[in-house]
């Protein structure tokens, strides 16, 4: 149950209110609410917990959490859909920049991004690694802003495509991808098997 999952000690996602992060990223909560607009984060989770709106905290958690953060929770995702033991450009070039984070790293994500099959859709994860730092990319692109609702945008669709995949469109891995991002948002890495048969309420680790 989403609800069983805890929402406390984010301490990776900044201390401003949730409608305010959101805001920044032109991004807007399907679920209404009735915390104020000055809730934190942790309270709305706790209020979409209890609505059962699943899409809504993916939601927030891809606009909550930090670039490099955000980037590594998409990688997770990701892994949801390759093979065991097996990688892809796109998802090795956006992992490779979350160890790794500079200008190499992020010009390598772009040139994984342009060349991936038109079916890879790990490639979500090297495009939130080239626009996670709020720059278009490297070179010329550097004094470009990138959209401020590009990194969201790639994380949540990877996010979701692993919810698809895995669940075949039900919500039984949301919980996973969830606890991931609270692990996360905590500082751990974000490491829940999937396929759990329990909702993760402590999670330790660092990525």
């Amino acid at each position: 149950m989403m609800d069983a999952l805890r929402y406390d000690d984010l301490r990776k996602i900044p201390a401003q209110p949730a409608a305010r992060l959101l805001a920044a990223a032109g991004a807007k909560l399907s679920t209404r609410l009735r915390a104020p607009a000055s809730a934190p984060v942790s309270a709305v989770l706790e209020e979409l917990a209890e609505k059962e709106a699943l899409f809504d905290m993916l939601y927030l958690m891809s606009v909550a959490l930090p670039g490099r953060e955000a980037v590594w929770w998409a990688c997770l995702a990701a892994r949801d859909l390759v093979p065991e033991g097996q990688t892809t450009p796109s998802l090795a070039a956006a992992e490779s920049w979350v160890f790794n984070p500079g200008d190499a790293s992020r010009a390598a994500a772009q040139r994984a991004m342009d060349g991936a099959d038109i079916d890879d859709e790990t490639v979500y994860c090297a495009l939130a690694a080239v626009y996670a730092d709020g720059r278009m990319g490297t070179g010329e692109l550097a004094n470009q802003p990138a959209p401020p609702a590009a990194v969201p945008a790639a994380v949540l669709t990877m996010n979701i495509k692993a919810l698809d995949w895995v669940s075949k469109g039900e919500v039984a891995h949301g919980w996973v991808l969830m606890a991931r991002a609270l692990d996360i948002a905590r500082g751990g890495n974000g490491h829940v098997p999937r396929g759990a048969p329990d909702p993760v309420t402590e999670t330790e680790g660092h990525a």
